[in-house]
């Protein structure tokens, strides 16, 4: 028999045009907790996804207890033993606590549902896990740290050999942190593996026997966790320099032009107080779910703001809205370029004119708007063959170019991207980098998001380090804490 439940080697998925996983290999052993490490992008969660047959891998081999496996379905990988709980929850709210953890394999008793047994099992399940909810309430009246404990309690329900946890502690309290570890303890006694995805350094150090870091697609290496560190963990999954990946060009940085204090909202926003100058880009890193697109949507208006105040040339603004933004020349590239961005089905010129539309009179000045947008996709080098195409034919790079020719037609003052190359190729990556220091050389303040470091660092004259919704610290270039093993420790919570 082998020293490992699983074993997953040299896996390779490849997706049209892009190689996600390069041969990486993963080992986990029985009654072990197996931390899988990497940045935002590292290929995490699709290696987990072709463990349990959302993918298919492209090669490569997987064996659970000595067996090959390959399986087509997650359905077919948890009734073999394999049970993950994802970041993203998707139960059935109309239905009962109980209905839901029984879901596919209700009990049945003279070929009606057996209402009792269903309840009992429940009862004994969660007595078990010593979880107290009710098996009778409604899912969708739990919490959302609720409906994760629920979640987790159904995998276990399985007995499965190996359990994955992506992210199981992102909306639990302190006290539910302690009890989900009660149960990891309590499965790993069991000889269950459990495969542990989180962000959260002392949460690794404090319940992982060991580790597996991927960077960009590939294998970095194992650690065992009694003999490595954060610092020397944080290095593994960062290992790259990135003073060449984005060549940055110095621009003269004026005055402060804008200012935030106290910035509050809901629980993703807490207290956050920074100043933009005139020709800086300040960087914003951090993890997902450290609220910085949340920070800049409240600034922007798209978020209720609980409380804080918003300063643009050193008199306080009021803005209550996106309209109120743009108004006071502030402009947001915004993360999710098709959820809130594009207007698929509209053409070219209506997606770039569709912030500025007041410039255009009544009746519409359709000739004005048709020369705007020529002139911005000849600026932004936009690849279409005609202005009047529907901008969801274009490529992503070319669909974020008429974005971003969208919000400098505005002409602002302070210009917001939020992941402005995620998801789009290498060469208008390029082009988009270089756009953003042209225009910070002309004056603009800019804000920049980016879950990739060596960008965010490659681009930022300064970097403001975020961590669950507060600013965990700030680091200036040219100085000795300007270095990526430093940012990411403010990204895991290090306040510095």
């Amino acid at each position: 028999m082998s020293e490992y439940v699983l074993e997953m080697d040299d896996i390779v998925k490849e997706f049209p045009g892009v190689r996600a996983l390069k041969g990486v290999q993963l080992h986990v052993r029985p009654g072990t907790v197996h931390a899988l490490m990497g940045e935002n992008g590292a290929g995490k969660s699709t290696l987990m996804k072709c463990l349990i047959g959302i993918y298919h891998r492209t090669s490569g081999s997987i064996k659970l207890k000595g067996q090959e496996v390959d399986f087509q379905t997650p359905n077919e990988a948890l009734h073999n033993g394999i049970s993950m709980i994802h970041q993203e929850l998707s139960p059935v709210p109309e239905r009962t606590v109980a209905q839901n953890v029984w879901l596919g394999r209700e009990p049945y008793k003279n070929g009606h549902l057996d209402h009792k047994k269903m309840q009992q099992d429940t009862v004994g399940l969660f007595r078990e896990m010593d979880l107290h909810i009710d098996p009778n309430e409604k899912m969708g009246n739990l919490t959302v740290a609720q409906m994760q404990m629920v979640e987790i309690c159904k995998a276990v329900s399985y007995h499965p050999d190996v359990m994955v946890l992506d992210e199981p502690t992102s909306s639990l309290t302190e006290g539910e942190v302690a009890h989900l570890f009660e149960i990891i303890l309590k499965l790993k006694a069991q000889g269950c593996a459990l495969i542990y995805i989180s962000h959260k350094m002392d949460e690794i150090f404090q319940i992982c026997d060991e580790m597996t870091t991927l960077r960009d697609g590939e294998y970095v290496g194992h650690d065992f966790a009694s003999e490595t560190n954060v610092d020397a963990l944080i290095t593994r999954m960062v290992g790259r320099e990135v003073s060449n990946m984005f060549p940055k060009v110095d621009c003269p940085i004026g005055e402060a032009v804008f200012r935030v204090e106290n910035l509050t909202s809901g629980k993703q926003v807490k207290n956050v107080s920074f100043e933009l100058k005139k020709g800086e880009i300040l960087g914003f890193a951090g993890l997902v779910g450290a609220g910085r697109t949340e920070t800049v949507e409240t600034i922007f208006g798209m978020r209720h703001r609980d409380t804080g105040k918003i300063y643009k040339d050193g008199q306080e603004i009021q803005i209550k809205s996106p309209e109120d933004a743009i108004g006071n020349r502030l402009a947001l590239l915004t993360e999710d370029r098709r959820g809130n961005g594009i207007v698929g089905i509209r053409s070219i010129v209506e997606n770039t004119v569709l912030a500025h539309l007041k410039a255009y009179g009544f009746p519409l000045n359709h000739k004005k708007m048709r020369e705007d947008t020529e002139h911005y996709v000849a600026a932004m080098n936009t690849k279409t063959p005609s202005i009047e195409q529907p901008i969801m034919y274009l490529s992503g790079g070319n669909q974020q170019k008429v974005l971003i020719g969208r919000w400098l037609l505005t002409d602002p003052d302070v210009l917001i991207v939020d992941e402005p190359t995620r998801g789009i190729d290498v060469g208008a990556k390029s082009e988009i980098h270089s756009l953003i220091t042209r225009l910070a050389g002309e004056g603009k303040a800019i804000i920049m998001i980016s879950s990739e470091l060596p960008e965010v660092m490659g681009m930022s004259d300064r970097i403001i380090a975020m961590y669950e919704g507060e600013v965990s610290g700030e680091v200036m270039r040219g100085t000795p804490e300007w270095n990526s093993e430093h940012i990411m420790a403010l990204c895991h919570g290090q306040k510095g």
